[in-house]
């Protein structure tokens, strides 16, 4: 189970890794970063409703006493931390601003400890480090001049803080409701948040053109609802701290579709950094032996 539950999260964030092939045409489009994310999580909405209304309705029943758990998925994660991340990439670079994302195994493991009362490991120590490594590489942070403001820096680390909300409000509403009806609800507290800032007159004049709704249906599908699906049914096997470290493969798939795509350099670091990501996912992966269960680290 828990091999299927592994799949399902790198696969997950492989289909995140590809969102650059949508961002980067609808921009062209004249979409806005804020107004991409609007169309990512209304078009996945849309998409949601029709999926469960097929499958089975009874999954749109909630007890509004849990908005607060679709709050935290769609507001306070998928909304916040896509703001704080444009914000921390006004301030400083897109490089910098990626790596203060991708803080968020950091955070998700320190309030997994203190949450659900979930073990950190040496295993889980050294696939962190390598994945906060990796990243860093991938993001050409030691091949460039820091220019990070305090502002920048603040949203940089708040973007991080919100992505991992994800996991630990994710986890908590697993108790009580299915894959389907957690995704679905994240996309409407989201669409709730982001469509009135997105300046949906001008959104809506772009979306004339049928192949910005062509793009926006993919981005939707494939990098949405697809990942969002396998990611959150994923965490029903796997310790959120563990998921939020095999969802850092992410960068790995977006260098890759830089690279290989859109002509970006390869170069050395980002292979390393490629390299010591994997390493990560290997990590986890490795049976405990009776020793390493007795060396864990507790807190």
């Amino acid at each position: 189970m828990k091999q299927n539950a592994y799949l399902s999260i790198i696969s997950g964030a492989c289909l995140w890794g590809l969102i650059a092939l949508f961002f980067k045409y609808l921009s062209a489009c004249g979409f806005s970063p804020l107004q991409v994310v609007t169309l990512r999580v209304l078009f996945a909405a849309l998409l949601m409703t029709t999926i469960i209304a097929k499958i089975d309705p009874a999954l749109f029943k909630i007890r509004w006493r849990d908005s607060w758990l679709f709050i935290g998925t769609g507001l306070l994660s998928l909304v916040f931390f896509n703001y704080c991340y444009f914000r921390a990439i006004e301030g400083s670079s897109i490089s910098i601003a990626v790596l203060l994302l991708y803080t968020a195994p950091v955070f998700v493991m320190l309030l997994s400890i203190l949450l659900f009362g979930e073990k950190f490991t040496q295993p889980k120590f050294f696939a962190l480090l390598a994945t906060f490594c990796g990243c860093a590489f991938i993001t050409g942070i030691f091949e460039s001049e820091l220019t990070l403001t305090t502002e920048a820096f603040g949203f940089g680390v708040a973007s991080g803080i919100g992505y991992a909300l994800y996991s630990i409000f994710g986890k908590l509403a697993l108790r009580r409701y299915s894959t389907l009806t957690i995704t679905a609800y994240t996309f409407y507290f989201a669409v709730l948040g982001a469509l009135p800032l997105a300046e949906p007159k001008q959104m809506l004049a772009l979306l004339a053109n049928w192949q910005a709704i062509g793009a926006a249906l993919a981005i939707a599908v494939i990098c949405t609802v697809a990942p969002y699906l396998l990611y959150t049914r994923g965490l029903q096997e796997v310790d959120a701290g563990q998921a939020s470290i095999l969802a850092t493969l992410e960068p790995l798939v977006a260098a890759a579709v830089g690279i290989f795509i859109f002509g970006e350099e390869l170069t050395t670091a980002k292979i390393l950094g490629m390299a010591l990501i994997l390493s990560s996912i290997f990590i986890l992966n490795r049976p405990q032996s009776g020793t390493d269960k007795k060396k864990q680290l507790q807190t």
